[in-house]
């Protein structure tokens, strides 16, 4: 596959992303007083005006919530033609069509959640059809999806692990917000039994994670990068062994640190026989050789 996948991709460059969306929470847009049905309109009408200004852009703008009179930033971008954007793409066609009309980055949030992962089949069709639509250019590589994962050196550790935060976790997502996937009754250990078995969430070890990827890989048709979400289901020490695993284990893996290792270890083992083989006729043949100059020596003295 041509695009290959980078972890934390954004963060291990230490690139800034303006990361754009509707809104996950209804109770956001009833605080300001914004009707839930008319967020992903307003989104649009927003980012449309803020490209324009972070491209320098005058902009005189009005809308029913908005009024813009030759407006226009007052610092330059530093990154140019500005710094990257990314919108919101969980379920629905607004986020994939988003990011082609305006060429920018998407971002997978629930591409683990059962309604999150089908879509990834198809969105990114609707990213290049709507690029195209709009004359614009994008690609894979900018590309992320997210997921819950901890791993740890066993699966029963990283079973362990997670029983430090998950009860709370569970409490916020079944009793305040309602995110597909989360189970909604049942024990910790219950509810994680379920998460683990529907591919919501990896609790494991490195190569459990591995398969995650892969499959996530298999439904996109490929992407840039996988994000770990940060869940603090686990304590300090053991999120951060996690995220050393993953380091060591996984993100190799998928940007292609160990390439060249593996192709020329792969050739040695396909030729092991005939390298041993040679090998141990060269041994054999020294020692018949020194054991010859011993017997011309022996026989001229």
């Amino acid at each position: 596959m041509a695009e290959r996948m980078n972890q934390l991709d954004h963060l291990t460059r230490g690139r800034a992303i303006l990361g754009v969306g509707p809104g996950l929470l209804p109770s956001d847009a009833m605080m300001l007083g914004i009707d839930p049905r008319e967020q992903r309109r307003m989104m649009g009408e927003a980012l449309d005006v803020i490209l324009r200004l972070l491209r320098g852009e005058v902009v005189t703008e009005k809308t029913d919530w908005f009024d813009l009179r030759d407006a226009k930033l007052h610092l330059t971008p530093y990154s140019r033609p500005h710094l990257e954007v990314a919108v919101a793409a969980s379920v629905t066609p607004s986020g994939p069509r988003t990011a082609g009309r305006y060429g920018i980055s998407m971002l997978s949030p629930a591409a683990t959640t059962q309604g999150g992962f089908n879509a990834l089949a198809y969105h990114w069709g609707m990213v290049e059809e709507t690029a195209a639509e709009h004359g614009q250019t994008v690609g894979r590589d900018r590309w992320r999806v997210a997921g819950w994962c901890h791993v740890a050196e066993t699966r029963e550790q990283a079973r362990r692990d997670v029983m430090f935060g998950l009860a709370d976790f569970l409490y916020y997502f079944q009793k305040v917000v309602a995110l597909p996937g989360i189970p909604e009754t049942g024990s910790p250990e219950e509810c994680l039994d379920a998460m683990v078995n529907l591919g919501v969430a990896v609790v494991g070890t490195p190569d459990d994670l591995i398969a995650q990827i892969a499959r996530l890989e298999e439904q996109s048709g490929g992407f840039g990068a996988f994000l770990s979400i940060s869940h603090d289901w686990a304590n300090r020490e053991a999120t951060r062994r996690s995220y050393e695993l993953i380091s060591r284990y996984v993100m190799p893996r998928f940007q292609d640190a160990s390439a060249f290792s593996t192709r020329s270890m792969e050739w040695v083992q396909a030729n092991r026989m005939p390298f041993l083989g040679a090998a141990t006729q060269g041994v054999m043949e020294a020692i018949q050789k020194d054991a010859a100059e011993r017997s011309a020596k022996a026989a001229n003295q």
